[in-house]
């Protein structure tokens, strides 16, 4: 199974509406960096892989482009390129797309969650995603309800 490597975005939403265990459940473990560790800000559970940059000339390149999280996340799988990056942020994941790496987002994991039937009502958690600042249309959640 290839290496999934998160961005923070993916962790604040999942843990809002209680549903981080679906990264485990789905994946088994989940890579993030340091950064993206102190930028979430909480304690995580040990299926959490803490993994930083060796290559910081690709982090120096798109820290000037992204957040750092973001930046790091991206510069991360750049050095796993058989990785599946977490990415929601429109820009980052144009980059990730440009740079040919593999992604999915918070709807794509709770779709995958969904489908193998550990999220028996997906549209009422995207519901909860959005009363929690997750911007989304009604046609991309009709489209996956």
């Amino acid at each position: 199974m290839p290496d999934f490597i998160s961005n923070t975005s993916c962790l604040i939403l999942l843990s809002k509406i209680q549903k981080l265990h679906l990264l485990k459940d789905i994946y088994g473990s989940i890579i993030i960096t340091n950064t993206v560790h102190d930028e979430f800000g909480e304690e995580l559970p040990d299926f959490f892989i803490l993994k930083n940059v060796s290559e910081n000339s690709n982090l120096i390149r798109l820290s000037k482009l992204l957040d750092p999280g973001e930046a790091s996340t991206i510069a991360l799988g750049l050095e796993k390129k058989e990785s599946t990056l977490i990415l929601d942020d429109y820009k980052a994941r144009n980059i990730a797309k440009k740079l040919d790496l593999k992604f999915t987002g918070t709807l794509g994991i709770l779709h995958k969650a969904s489908k193998s039937g550990l999220l028996p009502d997906l549209k009422s958690e995207i519901i909860k995603l959005k009363e929690n600042g997750f911007w989304i249309s009604d046609e991309i959640i009709n489209s996956l309800t």
